[in-house]
């Protein structure tokens, strides 16, 4: 199952990068750090602004460990496989646990529930994200768990640590999990009277909450350039400008309004008929979800994006302990109906999902405005400076050092009235690049070309809606 899955991330990966659906943000973001780790530098990343560490943006020092393999195989396509490597390998633990636990017809249907599931399939083919590395942590994490394997389980999950800094407070959740285990046995008639969990869990919970406030305290605005972390303004939504109880009922009713929160909530439930929610593994999503609900950020709420990767090892987990551990409640009869549901949601978001892209004639063809983008392109130089759009990006981060296009110099970012200190010898804009609004507005885009022309430069193409621009 893992390996089916990692041949149907690669593939689908690969042929929605070279249809040029792929961006700047956040795969040519993620490139530019990994290249220079693989380079033996801090991870500066011109996207994001001149200088920018891109560990004062998130917490993720376990990209380190794509470097070796990058400086081997340099270029976005790496990222892309190591990505589908990841995220295949969360099949493994949680397929053989339901196989072993409940019959191999269960182990089948979890594991192709998990791999085409819709929030894996969506991680997958949004770019890349550091979060494909806690996707295969959690899953042996939440295996272990399911085995009462307390010490792996915390080990497991204890690198999570370094894949971003709000996975901490799933750290603690496990924690918390394993020390309420831990309670129950020493209430139990036969009390173990050493190696308890529940001292275990309660580190565990210290370790992940202190590891957050560390990160998000300390770490990230001191290796972020202006000081401090860029995401404060986005919690707790809208509830933060109320005080006392209004402000109270105002966080309660954002917690769940807008409707498009509830359709996550459904989302996913309904890979494992709801009856995953049964189990306290479950749980172990709340973390991550109260930040996003309350968050005043829509992209968080919808199930669109590859915020919800991490917690499908987590409700299949749930589904798992539910058939395992509850044969009172899901007997023989009502377990075959209840993974023919799970196996029914999956078919229908898979068609709905990115991995229709495998029986789409047009996605097995490269499109005439991304040949002409190549060839284009091709006439920048290795090792050039480049302004670029959000699209044209990732095909030159490899061998360029790349800036947007929208980015200048002025009393107001957001409308820049000068060109940026150091210009850039190239600029490239792409007229159809369907990123209209974030990271680079249109008009913001085009007065940009105008500075740079006043400036200038002079035009050596534009052909399809993509004009390439030279310094003199």
């Amino acid at each position: 199952m893992t390996a089916v899955f990692f041949a149907v991330y690669t593939l689908v990966s690969l042929l929605r990068n070279d249809r040029m659906l792929n961006a700047g943000y956040d795969l040519g973001i993620f490139e530019q750090a990994i290249r220079t780790y693989a380079h033996g530098q801090a991870p500066v990343v011109e996207l994001k602004g001149p200088g920018f560490n891109l560990l004062g943006d998130h917490f993720h020092p376990i990209l380190v460990l794509v470097a070796p393999l990058y400086r081997l195989f340099p270029g976005s396509v790496t990222l892309l496989v190591v990505q589908a490597a990841l995220m295949a390998l969360a099949c493994y633990p949680l397929t053989r646990w339901a196989h072993r636990a409940v019959g191999p017809v269960t182990g089948l249907v979890v594991g192709c529930g998990l791999g085409a599931s819709w929030g894996l399939v969506t991680g997958v083919t949004k770019d890349f994200h550091e979060i494909c590395f806690a996707v295969p942590l959690l899953a042996f994490s939440v295996t272990a768990l399911g085995h009462r394997r307390w010490r792996a389980a915390a080990a497991w999950a204890l690198p999570l640590l370094l894949v971003k800094e709000d996975l901490g407070l799933t750290l603690a959740a496990i924690g918390a999990y394993i020390a309420w285990q831990g309670l129950r046995e020493r209430r139990g008639p036969e009390a173990p009277r050493r190696n308890s969990p529940l001292l275990l869990g309660l580190g565990v919970v210290c370790l992940g909450a202190a590891g957050t406030a560390l990160e998000v305290l300390v770490l990230l605005p001191a290796m972020n350039p202006r000081g401090g972390f860029d995401y404060w303004q986005q919690m707790p939504g809208e509830a933060s400008t109320a005080s006392g109880a209004v402000g109270l009922a105002s966080l309660g009713l954002h917690l769940f309004w807008p409707p498009m929160k509830w359709l996550l909530l459904f989302m996913l439930a309904a890979p494992t008929a709801f009856v995953g929610l049964r189990s306290p593994l479950t749980l172990l999503c709340v973390p991550t979800l109260a930040w996003r609900l309350l968050a005043g950020n829509e992209h968080y709420w919808q199930p669109n994006f590859h915020y919800n990767a991490i917690l499908m090892p987590l409700v299949f987990a749930g589904f798992i302990d539910v058939l395992h551990r509850r044969t009172d409640l899901v007997p023989p009869a009502r377990r075959r109906r209840l993974l023919t549901f799970s196996a029914a949601f999956t078919a229908v978001t898979a068609a709905v999902y990115p991995l229709h892209d495998l029986v789409l004639p047009s996605a097995w063809r490269t499109p005439a405005h991304v040949r002409t983008a190549e060839r284009l392109l091709a006439r920048i130089p290795d090792g050039d400076t480049v302004a670029s759009s959000n699209r044209l990006a990732p095909m030159l981060t490899g061998r360029a050092t790349v800036s947007l296009v929208c980015f200048g110099t002025g009393p107001d970012p957001a409308s820049p009235t000068a060109l940026p200190a150091d210009p850039p010898r190239w600029v490239v804009s792409d007229r159809q690049d369907p990123t209209v609004k974030t990271p680079c507005p249109v008009a913001q885009t085009e007065r940009m070309l105008r500075l740079y022309r006043a400036h200038g430069y002079v035009r050596v193409a534009e052909e399809d809606g993509i004009t390439v621009l030279r310094r003199r």
